[in-house]
């Protein structure tokens, strides 16, 4: 199974969302063959290492997000991926523009895998304070966990 996690700039939500998913699914469900990455729907940082804020969040529960770095969604990652995870309603909306009438993917919005919080998008934390990058954290966790139950429910039932 491929996922890709999409936010705007690909520096705060989608790097924790995939750093967070390759670290608990290692932890969790080395069973499950899982290939993770994240993009941007903008291309402001490309190259650049998430947001220190994001990298430090992270660290404190123990994620390292050193090795990633910024790119932007591309027409091939619709055919690449089996699931295209967006952060929030507006990534979703330019990702159904976006992909092509031919493109595999499955788009939907990552907080769908925790419809127990009754969240439908992980917020952006970029010009917000601290504790908006722990309440991304808090969100991704939970919906990492919600995916990798529906991905064993789809792998057993295959």
């Amino acid at each position: 199974m491929k996922v890709l996690f999409i936010c705007l700039g690909n520096i705060c939500r989608s790097p924790t969302a995939e750093g967070v998913l390759r670290s608990i699914a290692a932890r969790e469900a080395a069973d499950l063959e899982l290939e993770i990455d994240s993009a941007g729907t903008a291309g402001y940082h490309v190259g650049a290492a998430p947001d220190p804020r994001t990298s430090a969040a992270a660290a404190r529960r123990g994620y390292d997000l050193s090795a990633l770095r910024a790119r932007v969604v591309e027409p091939e990652d619709f055919q690449r991926f089996d699931l295209i995870l967006a952060m929030d309603e507006d990534n979703l909306r330019t990702l159904r523009r976006r992909a092509p009438a031919t493109g595999r993917a499955h788009l939907q919005l990552y907080m769908e895998f925790a419809p127990e919080l009754e969240v439908r998008e992980v917020p952006d934390p970029y010009y917000g304070g601290p504790n908006g990058f722990e309440e991304v954290l808090d969100l991704v966790e939970h919906a990492a966990r919600g995916l990798i139950r529906h991905l064993r429910q789809r792998s057993r039932a295959a």
